[in-house]
């Protein structure tokens, strides 16, 4: 994929779960795995080379980008770029929508009630 294309949806489980963790701000990769394991980020196991491997092509790809601090020279922090949030927020809309006809089917419940 060209640099500056957003990713066709649905984004991998492992992408939707960094994008997730980085919207609070820059992290390092120890952090984003607390985060996406966390029912909130999606409850995704992220191995090191899961993780890694996805914010590498996520990188090619302009989702993400090192942010250059360092409280660590061992660690790398990555943040969101323009691209990437974009990417994110047209992946919940698709989720949204998703939600919506699982509702309208009977399937969850509608919002509101228990």
């Amino acid at each position: 994929m060209a640099t500056g294309m957003a990713p066709a949806a649905p984004l991998t489980p492992a992408v939707f779960a960094i994008l997730l963790s980085l919207v609070e701000g820059d992290k390092h990769g120890y952090l984003i795995m607390k985060d996406a394991l966390a029912p909130g980020g999606g409850g995704v196991r992220l191995g090191p080379g899961t993780l890694y491997g996805s914010l590498d092509r996520m990188m090619r790809d302009g989702l993400v980008e090192e942010s250059g601090i360092s409280d660590d020279e061992r660690r790398r922090y990555y943040r969101l770029t323009r691209l990437g949030r974009k990417t994110l927020a047209a992946e919940l809309e698709r989720l949204n929508a998703a939600m919506a006809g699982a509702r309208s089917l009977g399937l969850l419940p509608h919002k509101g009630r228990a």
